[in-house]
């Protein structure tokens, strides 16, 4: 199982650089950051934006995978966030992975003004959405008129790094996401029942909630024509599945569950001081160890 690092965008430049550089130093195979305009209770807190985070990671270390988890469009148009990601992709040298999502209800939908998109509008856009970001990272001209969105021959010369474009890790539980997954994603995403608001699940209650979801994603890959074995399956922990930060013990526990039900990938929080992901930094030279 490969292993990643989930490291927010919190800190100024000068302190986060070490953290991107310490996880490649230690070996993890991929780190990630949110893309939010502002996160849950850390809304009043310093929030740095996902692209520049990643472009400066990428330019701080040479050979670990960076990516987000995840984009939406909640506050993003696929044309200029195409333009971004090539570029981003090529600063990388063609380590970029794009995660993305349809994206919740929270200050990213609302703080541009616009009402709250019902689940069903919102798996619309996030289908559209990612069905005209594949033809723009794909081609180098585009046109494309949507319910949602409008290219009018959009450029992205010189394209992709990456052949034939940057890959996608498409965050996926219900079957309509599980559809664009199937079609478009090198990578499956979940980070548990969306339903779920408690505290986060132990890894046996975790692993069983994930293997229900992969049984899924599985049989709708088949219907689709796609042979679910091609696609890796990425967990992310955090606010519903728990990382297992508390001990090294806690942590092979949490390992082990989800390599059991399938699970090439996990990502885990860098540990903070304070809730969220309250946690001794000390556990990730374990965690990669």
């Amino acid at each position: 199982m490969r292993v990643g690092v989930l490291i927010l965008p919190e800190h100024r430049w000068p302190a986060a650089v070490a953290k991107w550089r310490r996880a490649e130093a230690l070996g993890f195979d991929h780190a990630w950051t949110y893309d939010h305009i502002a996160w849950r209770e850390l809304r009043d807190s310093p929030w740095f934006a996902s692209i520049p985070t990643l472009t400066a990671a990428a330019v701080a270390t040479t050979t670990i995978r960076l990516g987000t988890l995840v984009a939406s469009p909640n506050f993003r148009h696929p044309v200029p966030f195409a333009r971004e990601l090539v570029s981003l992709d090529d600063i990388a040298g063609g380590r970029l992975t794009l995660g993305i999502g349809s994206g919740g209800q929270g200050w990213d939908t609302t703080m541009l003004g616009q009402k709250s998109w019902s689940l069903a509008e919102r798996t619309e856009r996030f289908a559209e959405f990612v069905d005209l970001l594949d033809r723009l990272l794909r081609h180098p001209e585009t046109t494309f008129s949507g319910r949602y969105w409008i290219a009018n021959e959009a450029r992205t010369y010189p394209g992709c790094l990456q052949e034939p474009r940057i890959p996608f890790a498409i965050a996926a539980t219900g079957s309509r996401s599980m559809r664009v997954a199937a079609k478009h994603a090198a990578v499956w995403v979940t980070n548990g029942d969306r339903s779920h608001t408690g505290p986060p699940l132990g890894p046996e209650q975790g692993a069983v909630v994930v293997a229900r979801q992969l049984a899924l994603f599985e049989e709708i890959c088949e219907t689709e024509g796609r042979d679910p074995a091609t696609v890796h399956r990425l967990v992310l922990t955090g606010p519903r599945l728990d990382a297992g930060l508390q001990t090294a013990e806690a942590f092979d526990e949490v390992k082990e569950a989800y390599a059991a039900v399938g699970v090439t990938d996990l990502v885990v929080p860098w540990p903070r001081p304070n809730e969220p992901y309250a946690g001794d930094e000390s556990i990730l030279e374990h965690i990669t160890g």
